[in-house]
């Protein structure tokens, strides 16, 4: 789980802040307020660690990638090459992990991982951000158990040095050759496990930073029409994809997965978990996905509006159900210990459906999958007001703990975007709502009433 994050000169952003993050987190604000750059910022790093390319800092994306954000300057804030982007994440592991020093013997045990770096392009004819060097930290309840990062030299800014605190690096034997640049924005060069006797353990810290990332799933804002046919050949999906194109493969492929939410309760099979909430969202009466014949690889879904109505095929149906599919489906669809992004997720849904993400949400975080909680986390970002007050509601209920959400405000400011966490409460209540956070209701109601009255009296004269 991604515990906190924080963000430099990065698109509309000159600093995040320290932004700390809960099972589930949600990200509310006006038009170009940052909202979207924030999980547009990790889908960058993830689609870097995943690139072919390990000489590039970092992957932007082209038409197949889940973002595309074009170049170091579109990205870096005010596209201004002088600033430099930095930044910090800080994960909890899903499980811990030992760092041994083969040497010494001695083992660092942690469950936490922070990463720095920071990145910037040079003046001249160079296109190409450069890496300004990173650091690891492995840490537990106690604190730092070690720390690894790759610099600049001191004095010369061309050369790179390691260095590693709380663990003594022990040099092999023999010339002491010069660390070449960093792999990409985070990767240790090959040479560093090579000059030292004892360095292994710098390759774990990079694998482990790799599978944080790879368990990030993306789910954008335009997500795909439905279709009259699916194709499923018994793959596995990692995910719906960033438009949902893969939701039904998704659910043919968990059809013999099931969840429960309390110890020692029944069990619902995955399909009938995903039927049964676009069935409470009012969406649907009945949702079914079948092959069109045996020995086919090709399905149909169909739905019934109402109870006496006859199944009709998705496309056949209105427009919210196919886009908001994608989102319940990967809400439950992800692994163990993922984080999934979605952005808007309240598009072309009605304002009582929007309440209804609230409770999805939290269904999806509290899941349990093989008598063990899954541990996911939900990162959002949103426009509805309707999804904020349902999760108000369901704190002042105690259906939702306040410490398992996390509640921010983006706003444009005179030196970049900014935001600010609300302050909810048990009982449901923001202590610090920001002024306008879904325009002046009060205003609105309050100008009906005085025209209103205006022209009643027009009228009467």
């Amino acid at each position: 789980m991604l515990r906190e994050l924080r963000i430099e000169n990065f698109k509309a952003w000159r600093d995040t802040g320290a932004i700390e993050l809960a099972p589930l987190t949600i990200f509310f604000g006006s038009n170009s307020s940052g909202k979207s750059s924030i999980n547009h910022f990790l889908m960058m790093l993830q689609q870097t660690a995943q690139a072919a390319d390990r000489n590039n800092v970092f992957d932007y994306g082209d038409e197949n990638a889940a973002v595309r954000l074009g170049s170091f300057r579109d990205v870096v804030y005010q596209h201004d090459l002088r600033n430099e982007l930095r930044f910090m994440t800080k994960w909890q592991l899903p499980s811990s992990m030992t760092v041994r020093d083969p040497i010494s013997r001695r083992r660092h045990t942690g469950d936490r991982l922070t990463f720095r770096a920071a990145a910037r392009q040079p003046p001249g004819r160079v296109r190409s951000p450069q890496s300004e060097g990173f650091s690891y930290e492995l840490s537990s309840t106690e604190g730092a158990q070690v720390v690894a990062a790759l610099e600049r030299h001191e004095t010369r800014s061309n050369r790179w040095q390691l260095e590693a605190h709380n663990f003594e690096l022990k040099r092999e034997k023999g010339r002491a050759w010069e660390l070449p640049k960093p792999v990409q924005f985070y990767g240790f060069p090959s040479e560093a496990l090579i000059y030292y006797q004892n360095s292994g353990w710098l390759a774990d810290l990079e694998l482990a930073f790799e599978d944080r990332l790879s368990s990030i799933s993306y789910l954008g804002p335009l997500r795909s029409h439905p279709e009259r046919l699916y194709n499923w050949t018994g793959n596995q999906p990692e995910g719906v994809g960033s438009r949902g194109r893969d939701a039904v493969q998704a659910i043919l492929a968990a059809s013999d997965r099931s969840l429960n939410w309390k110890a020692k309760s029944p069990r619902v099979p995955f399909p009938e978990v995903i039927a049964g909430w676009l069935e409470r969202m009012g969406l649907v009466d009945s949702f079914a996905v079948d092959a069109i014949a045996p020995d086919r690889d090709e399905y149909e879904v169909t739905v019934k509006t109402q109870p006496k109505s006859e199944p009709v095929r998705l496309t056949d149906v209105g427009f919210g159900v196919s886009q908001v599919l994608p989102v319940v489906v990967q809400s439950f669809y992800a692994k163990p210990a993922s984080t999934v992004l979605i952005e808007q997720p309240e598009l072309h849904l009605h304002p009582s459906v929007q309440a209804e993400l609230a409770d999805l949400f939290v269904a999806a975080i509290t899941a349990r999958e093989k008598a063990e909680e899954r541990g996911i986390q939900l990162v959002v970002e949103s426009h509805s007001e309707h999804l904020l007050r349902r999760l108000l509601r369901l704190i002042a209920e105690e259906e939702l703990p306040a410490d398992h959400v996390a509640l921010y405000f983006c706003y444009p400011g005179p030196d970049g975007s900014a935001m600010d966490r609300l302050e909810v409460d048990s009982f449901g209540d923001v202590l610090n709502w920001p002024p306008d956070f879904f325009g002046d209701e009060i205003e609105d109601v309050a100008v009906q009433a005085r025209v209103g009255m205006q022209r009643r009296m027009k009228l009467r004269s």
